[in-house]
C-alpha cells in the first residue's frame, strides 16, 4: 500500500515541480486531541493539543525534513548536514538513511537527550560533537555545507519551513477554521515562523476568515527574543529549545507582531508542572520543551488573561520518549516491591487504594 505523506497531500501549497521527488515516511496527519482536564483551568471554549510526537521519528521536525530531503535529492545532493539539539539530527538521519544520503550531524557536547542521540546513532549518521553550544555548531555546519557542497537541512533551509507549515493546514482542515490562539514553544523559531506562514497562505486562499494570535514561549534560561539579546550560554531542562541566538529570530517577531500575539518565557519549574499535568491529567507524554506551550497558557491564565469563548490549540512538538532522562531525574514516583504472595498483594492494593 502506498504511503501518502504531506508532500503529496499539500503539493498545491508547496514549491513542487515535475522534478521534485514525492517521498514520505508517513509524516503528518498527527492527532489533534481535545483537553479533558487542563481546559477547566483555562475557562476557554475549546482546548486541543496537536501531537507532533506522532510523526515517524517522534517530533515535528519530520514535516520540514521530508521536504528538505526531497529538494536535496532534486538538486543532486549526495549528503546532508545539520546542527542539532536532538530532534533535527534524528529526523535528518532517518530520512537520510531511507533515501541513501550520507548524513552528518553536529551536536553541542553533553547537551543532547539520549533518546534523540540514540536515534541518530541507530540510523547511521556520522555524529560530530563540538565543544560549544548549538549556535556555534550551526555556524560550523553552514560553513562546511558550502565548502563541501552538502545539503544543509537546518531551518535556515526554506524548504524546512515550507514542510512545517503543513501542520497549520491540518489544524484548519480538521476544525474547519483557525483557532483564536496558537500556543507554541520557541527555540530556533522556525516552527512559529512556519505555522504563521501556513495560516497566512490559507487565509490568502480563502480557506479561513481570521488568523490566530501566535503565542510563543521560550524557556527563561534561553529566552533571547524575550530579553532582546542573544544568550551566550543558554540553560534549561527543555533541551530542544536551549538556543541562545535563533536562526529565525526576525521571522518569529514578525509572526508575533503581525498576528497580535506575544513571545514570552516560562521558568523550568513551570515547564515541569505543565509536563506533569499533561501526563497525569491528559494521558499525554511529551518531551519537556513541548510542554512550554501549555506552561505559557497556564501562566497567562493564572495572571488573569481572559480566554472565555476562545478556541485554543497548543502544539506539543515531540514525544516524551525523546527525553526519558527527565522522568528518571525529575519525576518522583514510588515503585512498590513486594513478595509474590497473594495476601501481601491484597494488603498492598488496599493500602494504595486508601491513599
Amino acid at each position: 500500500m502506498k504511503t501518502t505523506g504531506l508532500i503529496e497531500k499539500y503539493k498545491e501549497y508547496l514549491p513542487v515541480n515535475d522534478s521534485t521527488p514525492i517521498i514520505s515516511m508517513g509524516e503528518g496527519n498527527t492527532p489533534l486531541v481535545s483537553s479533558r482536564s487542563i481546559i477547566s483551568h483555562i475557562g476557554c471554549k475549546n482546548l486541543c493539543f496537536k501531537l507532533e510526537g506522532s510523526n515517524p521519528t517522534g517530533s515535528f521536525k519530520d514535516r520540514g525534513m521530508v521536504f528538505a530531503v526531497s529538494k536535496a535529492i532534486e538538486e543532486g545532493k549526495q549528503r546532508i548536514i545539520c546542527a542539532s539539539t536532538g530532534n533535527t539530527s534524528a529526523s535528518a538521519a532517518a530520512y537520510g538513511a531511507r533515501y541513501g544520503l550520507e548524513t552528518f550531524v553536529f551536536i553541542p557536547e553533553g547537551k543532547i537527550a539520549m533518546g534523540k542521540l540514540s536515534q541518530a546513532m541507530i540510523y547511521g549518521a556520522k555524529i560530530i560533537s563540538i565543544n560549544g553550544n548549538f549556535d556555534e555548531a550551526l555556524k560550523t555546519v553552514i560553513n562546511i555545507s558550502k565548502e563541501f557542497d552538502i545539503g544543509l537541512v537546518n531551518s535556515l533551509n526554506p524548504y524546512r519551513i515550507d514542510g512545517q507549515k503543513t501542520a497549520s493546514f491540518e489544524i484548519v482542515d480538521e476544525i474547519n477554521d483557525s483557532p483564536d490562539y496558537l500556543f507554541i514553544p520557541v527555540g530556533n523559531a522556525g516552527n512559529i515562523t512556519a505555522y504563521w506562514k501556513g495560516f497566512k497562505q490559507y487565509k490568502n486562499q480563502n480557506k479561513i476568515n481570521n488568523l490566530p494570535k501566535m503565542m510563543g514561549f521560550q524557556a527563561a534560561g534561553s529566552a533571547p527574543i524575550v530579553t532582546g539579546k542573544p544568550v551566550k550560554n543558554p540553560e534549561t531542562i527543555a533541551t530542544a529549545i536551549r538556543i541562545g541566538n535563533p536562526a529565525s529570530w526576525e521571522n518569529a517577531e514578525k509572526a508575533r507582531d503581525e498576528s497580535g500575539g506575544i513571545i514570552d518565557m516560562v521558568e523550568d519549574k513551570e515547564i515541569l508542572s505543565a509536563y506533569m499535568k499533561l501526563s497525569n491529567e491528559e494521558g499525554i507524554f511529551c518531551e519537556p520543551s513541548s510542554a512550554a506551550s501549555v506552561a505559557g497558557l497556564l501562566k497567562l491564565s493564572s495572571q488573569g488573561f481572559d480566554f472565555s469563548g476562545k478556541n485554543i490549540v497548543c502544539v506539543l512538538t515531540g514525544n516524551g520518549l525523546k527525553d526519558p532522562g527527565t522522568v528518571n531525574t525529575k519525576v518522583v514516583s514510588e515503585i512498590h516491591n513486594i513478595d509474590s504472595d497473594i495476601d501481601k498483594i491484597r494488603n498492598k492494593i488496599t493500602s494504595l487504594m486508601e491513599r
